[in-house]
């Protein structure tokens, strides 16, 4: 039995399994109400101000970004500490998110060996922002998962994170339902993703996180052939 309330819609995680499995370069997919309704939302009514964000201003990106409670960019996610200003929903979300119960499944989903969540990074842009297509290939064994909480979205309009070719010159996908909704691919040489510019007064709240596979012999996710997980 778990020790969590429904939190996650496996149904309909588990229904773009395949999708996902036979996408190639970049791996993709995404899907929609991937969270139980009542569980989203909670999160969506108390998703952080962003006056509690980082600001950003670089050359490839103009954004927001706010880590769990004391980490830094850059900094591995632990699993056991809380977030003192974040909601209770949001605390056992972060808990729930890096579960045995949440990695198993995304074992299961993706056939890739991943048994960790690595980082953890709450996003926002305003009018103007935007993140210049980018590559992190960070390994083979790795899974990013970029999930919204932005309702009525306008179809056709600039913020959600789309997958790209030749810098961002041919995208192949980017999403308009951005409330309860998660954007998952497989990290890798051709995972080009990111972000037009926003022309519209609002904000695009986010969640980024990433599940990698770790060992004590390797460390994280430096194979170089994916290890897949036969079912």
């Amino acid at each position: 039995m778990s020790e969590f309330p429904n939190i996650i819609n496996w149904k309909n995680i588990f229904l773009k399994s395949e999708e996902f499995d036979n996408s190639k370069d970049p791996k993709f997919t995404f899907v929609e109400n991937w969270i139980e309704n009542d569980f989203y939302e909670k999160l969506y009514k108390s998703f952080p101000d962003i006056s509690i964000f980082t600001r950003i201003e670089q050359q490839d990106k103009t954004a927001f970004r706010r880590w769990w409670g004391t980490k830094k960019d850059g900094e591995i996610a632990d699993p056991d500490e809380e977030d003192n200003e974040l909601s209770p929903e949001w605390n056992l979300f972060y808990k729930y998110l890096h579960s045995e119960e949440f990695i198993k499944n995304f074992q299961k989903f993706s056939k890739v060996n991943v048994n960790r969540l690595k980082h953890w990074t709450f996003m926002n842009m305003e009018n103007g922002g935007y993140q210049l297509p980018h590559i992190h290939n960070e390994g083979p064994r790795t899974i990013g998962l970029i999930f919204y909480f932005n309702k009525n979205w306008p179809d056709g309009a600039a913020g959600g994170t789309y997958m790209s070719r030749n810098e961002g010159s041919e995208i192949l996908f980017e999403p308009y339902n951005l409330s309860n909704s998660c954007l998952i691919y497989h990290d890798g040489p051709y995972a080009e993703h990111g972000v037009r510019k926003m022309d519209r007064d609002t904000q695009r709240k986010a969640v980024q996180i990433t599940l990698v596979g770790w060992s004590e012999e390797e460390g994280w996710s430096i194979s170089e052939q994916p290890e897949r997980i036969e079912l």
